[in-house]
């Protein structure tokens, strides 16, 4: 007897190519991953430095602020302190008023 022609081909090959392929599209994937946190580890690294080279970028930032002349600072401080002076007083009122209302109510 002849053997029947009209069969349809093994669909098993072509899963196990799927597999091969997939499995390898994974191991690539896992690679590449390993590759990018061991390139952050160097990288946090280098970020690190020394106590040294910190205090020089200090200094080196320090040289660059601006500062404010004697009459601004005179000028900045007056202001600082008469917010401060009046938030004081609003705090002090609202204070105030709400204990008046609280003995008002209570006692």
């Amino acid at each position: 007897m002849a053997k029947n022609s009209n069969k349809l081909p093994d669909r098993d090959t072509g899963a196990n190519e799927k597999k091969a392929k997939n499995k390898t599209t994974a191991v690539a994937m896992a690679e590449k991953r390993a590759k990018q946190k061991k390139n952050q580890a160097n990288q946090q690294k280098k970020q690190r430095g020394s106590l040294r080279e910190y205090f020089k970028g200090v200094r080196l930032e320090m040289k660059k602020v601006v500062w404010p002349t004697r009459k601004e600072l005179g000028s900045f401080t007056a202001v600082v302190l008469a917010t401060c002076a009046a938030f004081a007083l609003v705090f002090w009122g609202v204070d105030s008023g709400v204990l008046a209302a609280i003995k008002a109510i209570c006692f």
